[in-house]
């Protein structure tokens, strides 16, 4: 497709050649800049641009209605038609979808739809790469290495329907990722930031803060796998939420396969998980974590339905003051189980009404014994769905907590742990921040969380990583 193509003419063409009974067309246009680097120097950096159109047709027959959907990247004016026509013959071809549902009915349209894309560029950073370099001479003064990865990406997503739907989001992600590793390579620190514009990021601070924990690793304690009373930070909060989120389909728990199931097809919302008066929310109008406010479903699964596109989204409560509230569901699944319209969110936030921060809870810490201090999670992976039960290991730093300070740094663990479990024995919440999740972030960044203490955190065996 032509540069000078605008993406909402792309909508009206694909729309106009539509001979299916509905059509759904969402045209992405999305914008990135990049830099990387290494051993205290930038090593690459580069600015992207790229198109995704995807088409999902739907035809109505005797035994319902079956739907068809393909996405393809830099269509050109040639392949508009075979690919409407191919994801008409998907749906021609497919049976009747489970899932069918009328489209959503077109409202007042977005003001910019007609208007080009929002686009990011290398300017992004104009103010964070001076001060990355300033950290760059401190770090070589100081004989550590900064390793890491920052990323701006703008996605502006057109959607429109047969029904009449004209609807247009942009949205701004930005993540950065940093290392640092000692001298020798025997330690290692990192840290993550979600941002939309990286004016709120600070490399400085970051790297005061990784300085800091390679400090706290030049002494060294080895520890035997157990169960420790453990502060898991923010970023580790997100990994085990997010998952826990990813894991909460209604039709799942109604079918008794999840950790949210109840006997008898019942399913466990109204039930209490959680002892402290936690929240687990999502919002697409939350400051700082604002997403589309509206359902983009590129296909449709147990927590998704593409016949639910363009659908307003709101705010929803999942855990409300530690009692489950709600389950994801589409219109389908909300029919089926009986409970409410519930669709998925690009956000999550738990709110548990603490005020401490993580050094004061870390202050707070140690007094009847060691205490255990993590930086991030990795290579989360399912055990368990009737527990959600996880594993995954430690990453960059796991530091040993006495009376209050931090004494040392001890050896990375295999953890098994389900997070619904967590959340019914944790017995603080500190402040609840803007976080990087470090498993899910290139999939889930928009996230909130504070630290929790954990008393009895599964540490199930030593690992050896660094």
């Amino acid at each position: 497709m032509s540069k000078r193509t605008a993406p909402h003419e792309i909508v009206e063409r694909a729309l106009a050649l539509s001979r299916a009974d509905g059509c759904v067309v969402l045209a992405e246009e999305q914008s990135s800049a990049n830099l990387r680097w290494a051993g205290n120097a930038l090593t690459t950096n580069g600015v992207t641009r790229g198109r995704n159109l995807t088409v999902i047709a739907t035809v109505d027959g005797g035994r319902g209605t079956a739907s068809g959907v393909v996405s393809r990247s830099g269509v050109t004016a040639e392949e508009l038609e075979p690919l409407v026509r191919a994801a008409e013959e998907a749906a021609r071809t497919a049976g009747p979808a489970e899932d069918a549902q009328p489209l959503v009915a077109g409202g007042e349209a977005t003001p910019s739809f007609t208007e080009p894309p929002a686009e990011t560029s290398a300017a992004v950073f104009d103010a964070f790469a001076p001060a990355l370099g300033e950290c760059f001479a401190a770090a070589r003064a100081a004989d550590r290495r900064l390793y890491g990865f920052a990323y701006h990406e703008m996605v502006s997503t057109y959607l429109g329907s047969s029904t009449g739907l004209r609807l247009r989001h942009d949205q701004p992600t930005g993540t950065l990722e940093l290392n640092a590793k000692s001298a020798g390579g025997t330690a290692s620190a990192w840290a993550g930031r979600a941002t939309r514009d990286f004016a709120d990021v600070d490399p400085a601070a970051l790297d005061a803060e990784l300085a800091q924990r390679l400090a706290w690793s030049r002494r060294r304690v080895e520890l035997p796998a157990g169960r420790y009373e453990t502060l898991l930070p923010p970023t580790a909060v997100a990994d085990l939420l997010i998952y826990q989120l990813w894991s909460a389909s209604a039709r799942d728990a109604a079918e008794g396969r999840t950790v949210f199931s109840a006997p008898g097809g019942a399913t466990r919302v109204g039930e209490r998980l959680a002892g402290l008066p936690l929240t687990l929310r999502s919002d697409p109008r939350a400051p700082g974590l604002q997403c589309a406010p509206f359902v983009v479903a590129h296909a449709s699964g147990d927590a998704a339905s593409t016949f639910d596109n363009g659908l307003p989204l709101a705010a929803t409560d999942w855990l409300r003051a530690g009692r489950l509230a709600h389950l994801l569901t589409t219109r389908h699944s909300a029919e089926l189980t009986g409970l409410p319209l519930t669709p998925g969110v690009d956000n999550l936030i738990l709110d548990g009404g603490g005020e401490r921060s993580l050094a004061q809870m870390v202050a707070a810490s140690g007094h009847d014994g060691p205490a255990l201090l993590l930086t991030s999670l990795w290579y989360i992976r399912e055990v368990d769905p009737a527990t959600l039960l996880l594993t995954g290991l430690t990453r960059d730093g796991v530091y040993l907590v006495e009376n209050g300070e931090v004494t040392g740094a001890v050896n990375n663990f295999r953890f098994n742990e389900s997070p619904v479990s967590l959340l019914g024995r944790a017995t603080e919440a500190g402040r609840t921040e803007q976080t990087l999740s470090r498993e899910w972030g290139d999939y889930f960044p928009r996230t909130a969380m504070p630290p929790l203490r954990v008393p009895d955190f599964n540490m199930s065996s030593v690992s050896q990583g660094v």
